[in-house]
């Protein structure tokens, strides 16, 4: 039936689910040119009646989460070779590029380990000359392959550990730690890079050294580290209810308000996590990744946000008040206003957005339908205002606007088909 299948529909929007209803999409007639608020203006205690139009436009269901504003990509740097730090070329609070060096360690040891790599390949390929022109056996000409390939890969990790000796930055951005100094003895603890979701980090720095020691003593070998964050990219992690979660996807648009920021920040959905998470009040969240788009010089790590991610629009639908719709058995009409004149008018309705549904069949854009049967309060004081609303009609505030009733509430009036006023 007709009014079972609104009240479904409406429950099925969801607790936290918001529907948004675009410019156009429910407004209530106001100005006279356009047949305006027909509000009634009978004793105290008479039944009062509204017109309505019929409009059309963009509909947009939404699910909401909050959380804070991250870098893109984030990058805690150490050095892959040990050594005591000659010389520093950056400091907290630099803006630096990719590639740029940061610090240097004195190379001395590692280029005289290059230098005897190099010479331990040359004696090993020369090795290898001799033996396949003297017409060696098959086993000397695989071990003398053997001993070529061995030196290579050690000339390879003397060459890499050379490089090593000056830590560069892996990612652009803000230098935010710079735990380093000018004589210092730092060792080969690993650096790392992460990427928040809308961005992919790199390694810390390249692998170096290979298992050849270096000669030089490592001293404190966790001494020495470099934070960097992204400049400009960000994304915003955030968690959504878990029956939110199922609804949500990667590629989904969202629309983000950042504490202190005055516009729209615009984003796309990069991770929907599938373990979930305890939020403070004890209920059960699921993370999301939302990365922002475009290049932002006015968002700062750390500053909260909420976001409304898009999970359903359509365009062109046809609605009308809910309120004016009223059941007769498995039929819906309206009070369809003709010249004047209300005409009970079969319709047909579809998905119900809080206090508005849609109408595919029985009505166009622009047509005026009257709600009946809301009593202005008796006792309300001068012109029968109670409450900040006229006429004991919940929904509808001053100056005729519709009002988007929570996620679990009532619809305005009671449920179509109810001539009550709202209880």
């Amino acid at each position: 039936m007709v009014r079972k299948r609104l009240t479904e529909r409406w429950r099925r929007l969801g607790r936290t689910a918001r529907i948004l209803l675009a410019a156009g999409v429910a407004a209530v007639v106001v100005g006279g040119g356009a047949g305006a608020w027909a509000l009634t203006r009978e004793d105290t205690g008479q039944a009062q009646t509204m017109q309505v139009q019929a409009t059309s436009g963009t509909v947009k269901e939404t699910v909401s989460g909050s959380g804070t504003v991250e870098a893109a990509e984030t990058a805690d740097l150490s050095f892959e070779v040990s050594g005591t730090v000659t010389k520093i070329y950056a400091a907290e609070g630099d803006t630096v590029k990719k590639g740029d060096a940061l610090a240097r360690v004195d190379d001395t040891t590692l280029v005289a380990n290059r230098t005897a790599a190099e010479s331990a390949l040359a004696a090993a390929q020369e090795q290898l000359d001799t033996d396949e022109s003297a017409g060696a056996t098959d086993v000397q000409i695989a071990s003398d392959e053997a001993a070529v390939a061995a030196a290579e890969a050690d000339l390879d990790s003397a060459r890499q550990a050379v490089e090593d000796a000056v830590l560069r930055a892996t990612i652009g951005g803000t230098v935010t730690a710079f735990d380093i100094a000018v004589g210092d003895v730092v060792g080969s603890s690993s650096g790392s890079s992460s990427g928040g979701s809308g961005g992919t980090g790199g390694s810390g720095s390249s692998t170096g050294g290979g298992s050849e020691d270096t000669g030089t003593d490592t001293g404190s070998s966790d001494a020495g580290t470099v934070s960097i964050v992204s400049a400009g990219s960000y994304v915003v992690e955030a968690t959504v209810s878990a029956d939110d979660a199922a609804s949500l996807k990667k590629g989904l648009q969202a629309t983000v308000t950042v504490n202190g920021v005055d516009e729209k920040v615009f984003g796309t959905v990069a991770t929907v996590g599938k373990v979930a998470e305890t939020s403070s009040s004890g209920a059960a969240v699921f993370p999301v990744s939302i990365t922002v788009t475009g290049k932002r010089d006015d968002l700062y790590p750390g500053t909260s946000a909420t976001a409304e991610i898009t999970v359903k629009q359509r365009e062109d639908v046809l609605t009308v008040a809910s309120a004016a719709i009223t059941t007769d058995g498995d039929q819906a009409y309206v009070q369809k206003v003709v010249d004047g004149e209300t005409v009970k008018t079969e319709v047909t309705i579809g998905e119900v957005y809080g206090a508005t549904t849609e109408i595919t069949e029985g009505l166009d854009e622009g047509d005026t339908v009257e709600i009946e049967g809301f009593t202005r309060p008796s006792g309300s004081g001068s012109g029968g205002r109670e409450g900040g609303q006229e006429g004991g009609f919940e929904g509808f505030g001053d100056g005729g606007e519709i009002r988007q009733m929570p996620g679990g509430g009532q619809f305005p009036g009671g449920m179509p088909g109810q001539t009550g006023g709202g209880q």
